[in-house]
Order: structure tokens, then C-alpha cells, then sequence
């Protein structure tokens, strides 16, 4: 993934960098070593808008030749081996993010579309440690251990973009995944031993995403931000700088995440912003 800085100064304890990302974007990040392991992660992402859910992890290791996690249960979740040139060139970093069911009975989905309702997905995934293992050339082994909560925080909501500034507010439920009746009865009769709304947002995750044509230099270019989860009032600034590089009216999608409880992330999303004065888009 390339990656082309616009700003990055140390501004505040509430402001982190601004950044452009060219490419995938992933919200993963692991925030400290994990044993023998430079980083280790495991959590779970929900986009609240589209209603799916993912269990995505990272690991970070020295000179790899192959690398497992199992989970709580002792059971092998997943298992990576080099080989050929890549023995040779060996394992570090590895991210993998699984595929993202929906968790609610879309209307509009496909026949063929898996849903996994939360409750399914988190009796899939235990809560817990997770164990990293890794093996080197001579037979040496690399150990690291990192928790998997069920600590989800809510979904943000009432998104908007007046032209240069992205605002938002705290909820108090998953969107599509689950509604605020359903996270009661999971929290008195089910798993989840915090409701949502009462998890604390380490950070908010902030993404405006233009829609331009195919062909477009610009088109795989995102304007991101993450701050801190005490933010008030709960929004950012989108720099002149970026905005001026799009179209007049170019349409914009804007996402906001709310990360929390072991790094787990909650997205919402609205598509229907333009790059004008206001934010609005003009009638066709």
C-alpha cells in the first residue's frame, strides 16, 4: 500500500495524522509488542450500514518460515507456511481479514448470501487469548498471546458533511447487525457482558472517499484521520488542499469508525455528499 502524507504533526493529543491512502485501506493496527512477536492482533470489525461483521487479525515476526494462531480452545484457526522463493525471502508482517457475512436478513440481499447473526459469529470466535506461533530456519519458535473481546462499540450516527467539515455522534446499538432490543437481550441472556453504548471509544476513525471515473489518478485516494475518543464537538476539518484536487460536485462517501474495546471497530456510512459549498449534491 502507498502512502502520501499531507500533514503529520503532532497538533494535539486529540488530532492524529492526516494521511492519504492509495489503495486498500484496513483500520487494523497492533498498539504494542506481543512477546516474541514486534505486534500481534486480533478483533472484530462490523460495518453497521451494510450489516456484516469480520474477524480480522495481524502478526508481525522476524524471519518466518511458517506462523499459526489457534484460539482459546486450543483449536487452529489459521496456519501460513513459505515456501520456494518466499522460504527463502521469509514471513514478517502477515494481515488477514475473513470474509464479511452479513449479519441481518438484508431484504435485499441475494438467495445465496450467508448471514451470520451476531450471536452465531461470536459463538464462532470465543472470547479470549489468542496464541501466535511462529518457526524460523533452525527450528526456532516465536510465541505471542493477544485478547479477542467482546467489547463492541456502537455504531456512530447522525453523519453529515456541510463542504468542509465531517460531523457525527455517538449511538447506542450495531446498525443492521443488531438493534438496541437485541444487544439487551444478548447482554442479560447471551454472551456480551457490556452493552455497546457503554463501551468506552479509544478513537474515532474518520474516511472520505471520492467516487471519480475510472482512470483517475485521484480515484484511489482517501482523506483519513483517526482522534481521540474524548473529541468534543465530535468532528474534523478536511484540508482545503484535498478538497481543491476534486471535481466540482464529485460525489463522496464518508465513513466514520468507532474503535474501542481491544481495538474491535464499528463502522457507519453515507454516500450521499458531494464535493460543494454545502455538501450537498446537485440536482440532476
Amino acid at each position: 500500500m502507498k502512502t502520501i502524507k499531507l500533514s503529520c504533526t503532532n497538533i494535539s493529543i486529540q488530532t492524529a495524522c492526516a494521511v492519504l491512502f492509495l489503495g486498500t485501506f484496513t483500520v487494523t493496527t497492533a498498539t504494542e509488542p506481543c512477546d516474541d512477536f514486534g505486534e500481534c492482533k486480533v478483533l472484530i470489525e462490523i460495518n453497521a450500514t451494510d450489516g456484516d461483521i469480520g474477524f480480522h487479525f495481524l502478526m508481525d515476526g522476524d524471519d518466518l518460515n511458517s506462523a499459526r494462531i489457534f484460539d482459546p480452545n486450543g483449536r487452529k484457526v489459521f496456519e501460513d507456511m513459505a515456501k520456494g522463493a518466499l522460504k527463502e525471502q521469509k514471513l514478517t508482517e502477515t494481515f488477514v481479514e475473513s470474509a464479511e457475512p452479513l449479519c441481518w436478513a438484508d431484504p435485499e440481499a441475494d438467495e445465496d448470501d450467508e448471514i451470520v447473526f451476531l450471536e452465531e459469529f461470536l459463538e464462532r470466535w470465543a472470547e479470549g487469548p489468542y496464541l501466535f506461533t511462529g518457526s524460523g530456519d533452525n527450528g526456532e519458535k516465536s510465541f505471542g498471546e493477544t485478547e479477542l473481546t467482546y467489547k463492541l462499540p456502537a455504531a456512530p450516527i447522525d453523519l453529515d458533511f456541510d463542504g468542509e467539515v465531517i460531523s457525527w455522534d455517538a449511538g447506542d446499538d450495531l446498525g443492521n447487525c443488531a438493534s438496541a432490543a437485541d444487544l439487551d437481550f444478548l447482554v442479560s441472556d447471551g454472551p456480551l457482558t457490556v452493552h455497546p453504548e457503554d463501551v468506552e471509544v479509544d478513537a474515532w476513525e474518520i474516511v472520505l472517499e471520492p467516487d471519480v471515473e475510472d482512470g483517475n489518478p485521484l480515484g484511489a485516494l482517501k482523506f483519513t484521520i483517526r482522534v481521540a475518543g474524548d473529541i468534543l464537538p465530535r468532528e474534523v476539518s478536511v484540508p482545503s488542499e484535498y478538497l481543491d484536487s476534486l471535481l466540482e460536485g464529485t460525489p463522496v462517501k464518508i465513513e466514520v469508525g468507532a474503535i474501542g474495546g481491544g481495538d474491535n471497530a464499528t463502522f457507519s456510512e453515507v454516500d450521499d455528499f458531494c464535493v460543494t459549498d454545502d455538501g450537498e449534491c446537485p440536482e440532476e
